[in-house]
């Protein structure tokens, strides 16, 4: 069955799938108990309305049921926590990101995205780097590694499809990872209240081939022409 429709805009990297796993399996828990809960509600309702002649009774508790909804919710959220740590540590824990990743910062503000590329030294952080912004373009099947900052406020740096969120904090930067695995135009959107711009505040990642990428790289990091030589006055007439 293609359940995704539940999750927009499809999944286009490497994780992705791990993290769209975990998210059904949570789903089916919690529907599962809506449902059983809905109809016991429903099942007390009707057992134990108002009869004329019948008297309420005073209860207790039962220690044995007290123990069952206790017990059954830990074991079902220490297994979630235990199935999603692998998942979680492989996108969040520094330490995991892949140590071939193309290096990008992204410079939140309100209300854009800055993005920041190393450029012909291949160095992030040195003079010739450069910006652009609201638009992330990287080649498909590279990891690539953001440092990712705030200048005012916390954002929150989202890529759906990607299913990477994570929140751009003012005086940090915070280290995340993806790999893309389509080429196309993706959204990126700030998933934080972050101001009355906040809606404005969109951007774009464009997945490149290998070769497509390469050229729009070369265009970026081409040297400047060089000036124009002035006009030499003509020779004086004999």
């Amino acid at each position: 069955m293609n359940w995704s429709w539940l999750l927009p805009g499809g999944s286009a990297s490497t994780f992705a799938p791990q993290i769209d796993r975990m998210y059904y399996a949570i789903l089916v828990i919690t529907g599962v108990v809506f449902v059983l809960t809905e109809v016991l509600l429903l099942w007390f309702v009707l057992r134990y309305r108002h009869k004329e002649g019948r008297k309420a009774e005073y209860i207790h508790g039962n220690v044995a049921a007290e123990v069952i909804w206790t017990v059954v919710p830990f074991v079902i959220v220490i297994w979630i926590a235990l199935a999603s740590r692998g998942v979680w540590a492989s996108i969040k824990d520094p330490a995991n990101i892949p140590a071939d990743a193309m290096e990008v910062r992204v410079a939140a503000k309100q209300f854009e995205w800055n993005v920041s590329y190393p450029g012909a030294d291949g160095v992030l952080g040195s003079a010739d780097d450069f910006v652009t912004r609201n638009r992330m373009e990287i080649p498909v099947g590279r990891p690539i590694k953001v440092y990712l900052t705030s200048e005012d406020v916390i954002h929150s740096f989202w890529l759906r499809e990607m299913r990477l969120k994570q929140d751009a904090v003012p005086g940090m930067e915070i280290q995340v990872w993806f790999e893309a695995t389509e080429a196309g135009e993706y959204p990126i959107g700030c998933a934080e209240l972050c101001g009355t711009g906040h809606t404005r505040m969109r951007g774009t990642l464009i997945v490149h081939s290998e070769d497509d990428y390469q050229q729009w790289l070369s265009g970026q990091t081409a040297p400047p022409a060089p000036p124009a030589q002035p006009a030499q006055p003509a020779p004086p007439a004999p």
